[in-house]
């Protein structure tokens, strides 16, 4: 009888072996694999992994593709991007999507009034762009007057290269990352020295700095934006519950400033947005029932 036992009991553990390993591989195959482009702006970095986290536990195996601004609109029409949840119109991203607004999809509006322009710190004693021009000596950075900016292939950079021919700055524009402009503007914060950066809402800056606008009288910058979600052409068709779902999404200045803050705060992307997903799950499932409406 032993004899006997021993196979049987191997046969049994194979097949329960194989069906779990067959489990495994349908469950893989069921995920639906999908390639969001980001770029290193922090709201941006912010709802790209919020939107994994979620996504990923309904189904999708999300991939996010940081790129370069003019790549993320040509691996979206080349199909090789899905979708990308930030296009700021009808200004900033304007000339970006030019070239293909008969072949990307401007999805509904998340966030509803952006900032953008020239800022410093509020103790700073000026108060629009032309003033820079007699201030300019004040504003020096590494011994030339400088407006500290962002990659140079940002709209924010173009902007701010016609607002010094606009008004005829005797600054440079000094391009960095996002992270390397920050530091700056926190070290000159710290001794309360006079800086000027490139700057948008929504940010985290504006809650842990006090700082202002500089008016833009010419309207370099705009009026303010929209932000919207686009994406690759027939992505609505071929994912219609996605696209219901991100078009339901929405977000006030306070709930996008906590979830940046937070993952500022913890200084990791994934773990922000997982603790901000935890404490506003109801708000995440109204967003999500949007999709069980398409479903049904």
């Amino acid at each position: 009888m032993r004899k006997a036992f021993y196979p049987f009991a191997a046969v049994l553990f194979t097949m329960a072996s194989i069906a779990s390993i067959q489990a495994d591989a349908q469950d893989q195959a069921q995920e639906k694999p999908l390639v969001i482009g980001t770029n290193n702006w922090a709201e941006n970095v912010a709802v790209a992994n919020l939107w994994k986290l979620v996504l990923d536990d309904h189904g999708y195996d999300v991939k996010l593709a940081d790129v370069s601004k003019s790549a993320l609109y040509a691996g979206m029409d080349s199909n090789d991007i899905d979708l990308s949840l930030e296009i700021w119109l009808p200004y900033t991203d304007k000339s970006f999507l030019e070239p293909y607004k008969n072949t990307l999809e401007v999805h509904e509006a998340w966030y509803d009034k952006t900032g953008l322009g020239l800022v410093v710190p509020s103790y700073v004693d000026i108060d629009t762009i032309p003033e820079l021009v007699e201030h300019a000596d004040e504003f020096e950075y590494q011994g030339s007057p400088t407006i500290l900016g962002i990659d140079s292939g940002s709209a924010i950079a173009g902007m701010t290269e016609d607002a010094i021919e606009t008004y005829d700055l005797p600054l440079q524009q000094v391009n960095s990352s996002e992270p390397a402009m920050m530091s700056a503007l926190d070290s000159a914060y710290r001794n309360h020295e006079p800086m000027v950066v490139t700057l948008w809402n929504p940010h985290w800056a504006f809650a842990n700095y006090d700082l202002k606008y500089l008016e833009d009288p010419d309207k370099v910058y705009g009026d303010g934006d929209t932000i919207y979600w686009f994406s690759r052409q027939g992505f609505s068709k071929d994912d219609p519950w996605l696209t219901a779902v991100l078009d339901a999404w929405h977000m006030s200045d306070a709930s996008l400033s906590d979830l940046m803050a937070e993952i500022e705060s913890q200084d990791d992307p994934v773990a922000g947005a997982r603790t901000w997903l935890d404490e506003n799950q109801d708000q995440v499932d109204e967003w999500l029932a949007a999709g069980e409406q398409i479903q049904d």
